[in-house]
């Protein structure tokens, strides 16, 4: 079985625009994941762009659902890259919440087709 997610919304505003085509932005995603992890997200990203196809990002994600049967939700720390169309993150675990109060780990995802991703993770629940 692949971990897989998929965005299902995507809100992104500019708050610094420059003439050569860098820009500041705030970015609020949702997404559904499936594998590993079984439930939803919602993310919030700083986004620097070097140029239309080069950026990076950081952010906090709050995942809610289940994580090999345990459930509650965790919070992920992002430092991320969007470059050739590609986008890639690693990320820790932060903080969680009911049977993942004790939750800890790390993983990383690379993003495919129609706002589809392939993750990894690897914790302690």
């Amino acid at each position: 079985m692949s971990n897989v997610f998929q965005i299902t919304s995507w809100d992104e505003t500019p708050y610094i625009e420059n003439q050569d085509g860098s820009k500041k932005s705030h970015a609020k995603i949702t997404q559904s994941y499936s594998g590993v992890i079984e439930g939803s997200s919602e993310i919030q990203y700083l986004m620097s762009y070097q140029s239309a196809a080069s950026a990076l990002f950081v952010g906090f994600e709050v995942v809610t659902g289940k994580v090999n049967g345990k459930s509650g939700s965790f919070t992920l720390q992002h430092n991320g890259k969007f470059e050739n169309g590609v986008a890639s993150s690693n990320f820790l675990i932060v903080s969680g919440t009911d049977e993942l109060a004790n939750i800890e780990g790390s993983g990383s995802f690379k993003s495919g087709e129609s706002g589809q991703a392939n993750y990894e993770l690897t914790t302690n629940a």
